[in-house]
Parts: C-alpha cells; structure tokens; sequence
C-alpha cells in the first residue's frame, strides 16, 4: 500500500493528514520529532516524506528541518520530500529544493492543492521504483552472463543487445554452424569472437575473412591456399584460411559476396572436410567450425541465381540476427564513453545529439566519429559541436535558443502563474513549463514569494 511518512511535533497535523489520504487508499505513518521519523524510515516501506521544518518550542529558523532533510538524503537519497512549514522563509526552502526536495507548501494547507502534489509524487516514486526494479534484475541477469560466459569485452546496455549475447554464449558450447546477419558495423564480428570463445575449441585459433575484400580471382587462394606459380604473382606457396583455422573457428564475413565458383569449393568443405590448395592435386583435411556473417538478404539471393540455396542451408543451422544501432539507442552513450575514455566526457547537449543521429553506419560509424573528436577535443568536456554531426548542429543551436530565452518567463508571467496557482509551486511550474528548481530560481531573481507562503 502506498505509504506517507508525516514528521511533525503537532499531532493534529498528522491526524488531518491521516484522515485525508485514507480516503485515498494512502497509508499513513506519524512521528513527533526528526529522530522518531528516522527509526520509522528504518523499519518501513516508505514512498514519500512530509516533514515540518520546525520541531522546538519557539523556533523559526528551519535549521531542525534543514538537518533532518539532511538526514532523509543520506538514508535514502531519492526518497521524494514535501517540506511543510508556516514560518520557514523562502530562501530556505529554495536552498533545499535545490539540494532535492520534491516541493515546499505553507500551512494551513489547501486539501486540494496538497493531495494533487502527493499524488503526483507518489505516481513519480511508483515508476522510479519499479524502474529501479527492472534495472536491478538487467544487471544481476548481465552480471551472470558475464561470470558464466566470456564477452570478449562487448559493451551493450539495451534489451535487444543482452538477448543476442546470450543467444550467442548458448550456441556456443553446440558444434553448429552459425549465420550471423546484420548491417554492415552493426558488430557481428565480435558476436562470432563471443561464439569461439565459449566453444569447445576456445583455445584454437579464430581466423576472419572477408569475402566482399577479396577480388574474386583470389579467393579460392585465400580460402584454400596456393602451390608456388599456381597464378600470376604466386612466387611462394600461400596457406589457405581453412589451413589456419584447422582446430579453431574460421569466420567468413560478408559471405554473401562469395562467387558462385568459390561457394562451390566450400559447399564440399563443409560437406566433406576436404580441399586441395590452388595448383596442388593433393587432398587436404581440415576440422575448422565455420561461422559467417553477411548484411545482405541472402533468400533473395538465391531467387536471384546468386547465392546457392544448399550452401545458405549448410552455413544457416542458426541464425543471429544483430540489430541495427537506431534499433537499440540505450547502447549509443555506453558505446560512446567507452570509445572516449576516462579522460573525456559528453556534455548534456552533446549526449542528445549522439542520440538523435541515425547512425547509418552503426557502430563503426560511432566509434569513428569519437575518435575524431578525440584528436579535435579543445578541453575536457565534449560539446555537441564538436561531434560535427546534423543532430549535433540542431542541438547546439537549441542550446543557444535556450540560453538566450533564459529570462522567460518574466516576471509578470512569473506572478500570474503563482497567482492562478493559488501558491502551489509545482502547478505554477507545470503551468509555466519550468522544473520546480527553475521556478525557484526566477523567484529568487525577481525577488518573489508565493501567495499565502511563509
């Protein structure tokens, strides 16, 4: 059930609020004097905090509550504090709202007014709790894959990335070939490392290829090796990639770029364990697990006449497919500030516009461009400009936008918007589309208090 903790030295004040919010379903808990709430806070599933700023006889400083928000902070620092006072200034409620409390309301309180605010803030605290929740379970399931598998060091922070880690670290430990599909960039190299590194032959070697790099008359050589004078150019025999995988993986990237003559040899690889190098009649065997990758649409392909259908089923005994990095946005600042390191860090504005970018070139792009800010950086702070991006562009003149609007609303507005919203802090900075910090802020610089506050 939802829970209010009320700290107050006047009793009737935690009677009122007792009576109020259980005509709302909303539990309420009482104590007397700042230590009683924190033994209470202790002992109780608590979701928000109403506490006076006064608790002596004959004080009106707000130092007692001062302290005992203080306090509430280093217990639980995202615990939401309503401060409750007749007689606190304002200032002082400005210093604590900007170290964090959720809102400031004078006595006597409008009913109204007041269960609007502790309904909103205990809608916040629901949503950040069952947020919390849901982040704690993805680290403590990331936090087993990692021990029980090795990641090759991948950096990933979405959903849709953890589920093809996974995938990959399961497909593992089978003697399965594996087809790895996704954009150029996307990652699927390192998704074929995780695959070796948790098979059964770890310890052999992992051989990449890229077959889209490779000129066509030269494949056959590359993947299978060469005799001395086999072609123009062979001056000395060459080892095929099969030979050098032999007892570990080989992994052939781009593979929907291969010929037809040279998926043919590996349809009877795959088949047989056996090739013959490039200009040699000798048959040689080797035990290599085949994984490959590929950004093309490998079915249309074979419509088209250009990839064999037999070899697509002979490399697809499973797929996984890597998404694009616009398919998983929460892994674009983790990527990010790993790329830049310790040394640098994103500034807000920057963040928004690595975030806002497409990344057509996924990854590879990413880190590309980080790597240029690197070398570019004017200090230790990364703004959006520097990213030299289109959404950088846009971010960096909203911020200009932004700064140059930073005296609205003014104080006439300002005053309007306290008035109509009868003192309440909170609806006048909904209503003048401001935090409730930034609100506090104006008020402070134009010198103003709300209606009826203390």
């Amino acid at each position: 059930m939802r829970t209010v903790l009320v700290i107050d030295d006047n009793p009737a004040v935690a009677q009122a609020l007792s009576l109020l919010f259980g005509l709302h379903e909303i539990r309420t808990l009482a104590a007397a004097a700042p230590e009683q709430g924190l033994a209470l806070l202790a002992r109780e599933q608590v979701d928000l905090v109403i506490a006076d700023m006064n608790f002596s006889a004959d004080t009106t400083s707000g130092d007692e509550g001062t302290a005992l928000f203080r306090a509430l902070r280093v217990n639980q620092p995202d615990l939401p504090v309503i401060l409750l006072t007749a007689w606190t200034h304002l200032e002082s409620a400005v210093q604590l709202v900007k170290a964090g409390a959720a809102d400031y309301i004078g006595k006597p309180w409008d009913n109204d007014k007041l269960l609007a605010t502790v309904e909103n803030l205990l809608e916040l605290a629901e949503a950040t709790r069952e947020r919390q929740r849901l982040q704690n379970e993805q680290r403590r399931r990331r936090e087993r894959l990692s021990e029980q598998y090795d990641l090759c060091g991948i950096i990933f922070a979405s959903d849709a990335m953890e589920r093809v880690v996974e995938l990959a670290c399961r497909v593992a430990r089978g003697d399965v070939r594996v087809l790895i599909t996704g954009p150029n960039g996307a990652g699927k190299e390192r998704i074929a490392q995780i695959v070796h590194a948790n098979s059964a032959i770890r310890s052999g070697p992992f051989v990449a290829i890229n077959c889209g790099a490779i000129p066509s008359e030269l494949i056959e050589a590359e993947l299978f090796g060469a005799e001395a004078g086999a072609y123009t150019g062979a001056g000395r025999a060459r080892t095929g990639r099969f030979e050098m995988a032999n007892g570990g993986t080989l992994f052939l990237d781009e593979i929907g770029d291969l010929p037809l003559a040279g998926q043919v040899k590996l349809l009877r690889v795959l088949e047989t364990g056996q090739f013959e190098m490039l200009g040699s009649s000798r048959t040689r065997t080797a035990r290599v697990r085949v994984l490959s990758a590929t950004n093309a649409d490998l079915p249309a392909l074979i419509r088209e006449g250009r990839f064999r259908e037999d070899l697509y089923y002979r490399l697809n005994v499973i797929e996984i497919g890597v998404p694009s990095l616009a398919d998983r946005p929460a892994d674009i600042l983790p990527l990010a500030r790993h790329f830049l390191g310790a040394a640098l860090q994103l500034s807000d504005d920057a963040a928004a516009a690595l975030l806002a970018h497409d990344w057509p070139g996924n990854v590879r792009e990413l880190r590309n461009s980080i790597e240029r800010v690197k070398l570019l950086a004017r200090g230790p702070i990364i703004a959006a400009g520097d990213l030299n991006l289109p959404a950088a562009h846009r971010a960096s003149a909203e911020g200009e936008a932004a700064r140059r609007d930073a005296d609205h609303p003014n104080r006439d507005a300002i005053e309007t918007g306290l008035r109509e919203a009868g003192g309440n802090i909170s609806r006048a900075a909904h209503s003048l589309g401001l935090s409730r910090q930034a609100l506090y802020r104006r008020m402070e610089r134009f010198n103003l208090r709300p209606p009826g506050g203390g």
